[in-house]
């Protein structure tokens, strides 16, 4: 079960804070939380537009030194998020992923499944660790998914991450919560890990188990289908050399849909007097 864990101050780490310039230093600019918790924007993050009471937003982090800083730097995801990084450095602390700040994101060598690579991208939750109150990242995806408190039903459009491939398709990461499998014969596109993309959740199975597919649920998911193939047709001249007896690779490789869906979206295309059938192919009446 996933569970978060937030220090008693009321900074939020590894998330974005609405803070009140208070006072200007050597060093820079001191912000404010409404329950007067101060943090430092350094000098190099100071504008000339900001003054004393304006309220700003800023990221809120750890330095090198773990103390709670600002930035105005835009990192590449917050805490509580799942992010595909690359590995910029590895040293006896473990490895570290560019977050887009200056300080790198931490993963201890105890939270590494195989000994992560400088160059290499992979996927990470970045969470706050309790013990020491510093942002870290584990690629141990499968202790941040919960499916027991399941948050969506069959049919719902979902947002979806690619975890990683498997004997029977990809398991991905369903609207940054629940853990899903797209199966190898719903697959009819190329996707790598890291890709975000939509999705529909297919079917529910004991014990919460999700398949998801790229398409849509139902009668409606052969309209977008359906206009795919009108517009491969306009841009093949009204011809395209799919039909009944094209193999499932060929259907895939040129709308990428399975041949199943492609067999009734031209049906209905050919009931509504859309196209017809040739030798070899469709055409566009």
């Amino acid at each position: 079960m996933r569970l978060f864990y937030e220090p008693t101050a009321m900074l939020f780490l590894g998330k974005y804070n609405d803070l009140t310039i208070t006072r200007n230093t050597d060093q820079g600019l001191y912000l404010e939380d409404p329950q007067g918790e101060e943090v430092l924007l350094p000098n190099r993050y100071v504008t000339d537009d900001m003054q004393p009471d304006d309220r700003i937003r800023v990221f809120v982090y750890n330095d090198s030194e773990d103390r709670p800083v600002a930035t105005t730097e835009k990192p590449h995801a917050l805490r509580d998020e799942f992010a595909y990084l690359e590995a910029v450095d590895v040293n006896s602390k473990g490895a570290f992923l560019d977050m887009g700040l200056t300080k790198d994101l931490l993963v201890p060598f105890s939270e590494q499944l195989t000994p992560m690579e400088r160059g290499k991208k992979y996927l990470v939750f970045i969470y706050l660790d309790r013990v020491s109150s510093r942002l870290i990242a584990s690629p141990r995806l499968n202790r941040f998914v919960d499916n027991e408190r399941l948050t969506i039903v069959e049919g719902d459009e979902v947002d979806l991450i690619i975890w990683e491939r498997t004997d029977l398709g990809f398991n991905v990461i369903v609207n940054e919560f629940h853990k899903g499998l797209i199966f190898e014969s719903d697959v009819f596109k190329n996707i790598s890990v890291g890709d975000r993309m939509k999705g529909y959740v297919k079917k529910i199975r004991e014990e919460n188990k999700l398949d998801i597919t790229l398409e849509k649920i139902g009668v409606e998911r052969f309209e977008p289908l359906i206009q795919r193939i009108v517009d491969a047709l306009n841009k093949n001249n009204g011809f395209l050399p799919l039909h009944d007896d094209s193999s499932p690779e060929e259907i895939s490789k040129g709308l990428g849909m399975s041949k199943r869906n492609f067999k009734k979206s031209i049906g209905n295309l050919w009931k509504k007097g859309v196209i017809q059938f040739e030798e070899g192919g469709i055409r566009l009446k």
